[in-house]
């Protein structure tokens, strides 16, 4: 069977047809052979939002920008249909923002909830008002240029106070500080010179007391020991006891000392007596005269038995010089 040319163009024209429908509708985010899960979300500005735009969560694109209408005709808000070709479970408290980057692109954000209830279809999501890149960059450089004005206005007052108020020799005042500060600073630098500053000498030798400590260590461990040891001893130690035994013997010593002040007992007759002391002195010096007359005249006490004839002489009155402490006459 022959086809004639005409059937031929028809059934090309009515492909070509179909094919541009098609691709029509994916361009507008309709597609026949994907998954259709149509959610709705409203906003008062879509602007840069156009149909097609994709709708990306964490990253990932899950649909497309399906269609937008006016809610109303006092444009209370704008209907945007959403085509979900994802099978994801968006819990019902996430939100829709739309997002814009410096290279134009626009895409539309669902930032995910919490809640264990999932969209259904047809179910609405709300919407959270979100500024675009150069509108949000716009609005942090917007106050921190009132503010730099604002600073800058501020100098210019203060440096034109200054200029009224610095007259030469206030100048020269802030030389003269300037330069004080200079020298002390020198001063501060030699201080904590490492070599010869004072603050390092005194680091220096603290080290050396340390190390000195270090090396003694043993010894002062030991020191502390006998000091512990002798402590220990002492609190075992009656002190209480001991302390009363004192206390006791000191009043019996304040007794007897009492008593030989008051000539009671021989003791104290002794001390106090001038008179016997003055018979003791007497009876001494008789004894030491009567030593000395028997050293030298042994025969009248013998009667002349042992040393030959009895000696008849005078006997000593008075004692002779001590031999101990005088010297003799042939040693002068």
């Amino acid at each position: 069977m022959k086809i004639s040319n005409e059937t031929k163009i028809g059934v090309l024209t009515a492909i070509a047809i179909t094919l541009l429908i098609l691709g029509f509708n994916y361009l507008k985010g309709k597609s026949l052979f994907e998954r259709n899960f149509f959610v709705f979300t409203v906003f008062k500005s879509v602007e840069g939002l156009s149909v097609s735009n994709p709708v990306m969560i964490n990253g990932l694109q899950v649909g497309k920008v399906y269609k937008m209408e006016e809610k109303d005709n006092n444009l209370s808000g704008i209907i945007v249909t959403l085509n979900l070709t994802k099978d994801i479970n968006i819990p019902k408290n996430s939100f829709a923002s739309i997002s814009s980057s410096l290279l134009g692109t626009t895409t539309l954000n669902i930032k995910l909830g919490t809640s264990t209830d999932f969209l259904q279809r047809g179910d609405t999501i709300a919407t959270n008002a979100s500024l675009g890149l150069l509108d949000e960059v716009t609005g942090r450089i917007d106050p921190a240029l009132y503010r730099a004005n604002k600073a800058l206005a501020t100098a210019d007052s203060v440096l034109k106070l200054i200029g009224d108020i610095f007259d030469p020799q206030t100048r020269h005042n802030f030389q003269t500080i300037f330069a004080n500060l200079t020298v002390t600073t020198a001063n501060l630098n030699g201080l904590l010179n490492n070599q010869t500053g004072a603050l390092a000498q005194t680091l220096a030798n603290a080290s050396a007391f340390t190390n000195n400590l270090k090396k003694n260590n043993d010894t002062i461990t030991q020191m502390f020991s006998n000091l512990k040891t002798t402590t220990g001893k002492l609190a075992n130690l009656d002190l209480q006891e001991t302390l009363t035994k004192l206390q006791a013997a000191v009043g019996q010593l304040n007794t007897t000392l009492e008593k030989i002040n008051n000539n009671n007992g021989t003791l104290g007759m002794l001390m106090n007596d001038k008179k016997l002391y003055n018979n003791l002195n007497s009876a001494s010096n008789s004894l030491n005269i009567l030593l000395q007359d028997l050293r030298i005249h042994p025969r009248r006490y013998t009667g002349g038995l042992v040393f030959g004839k009895k000696d008849k002489s005078a006997p000593l009155m008075t004692a002779l010089p001590d031999s101990v402490t005088t010297v003799p006459d042939n040693k002068r």
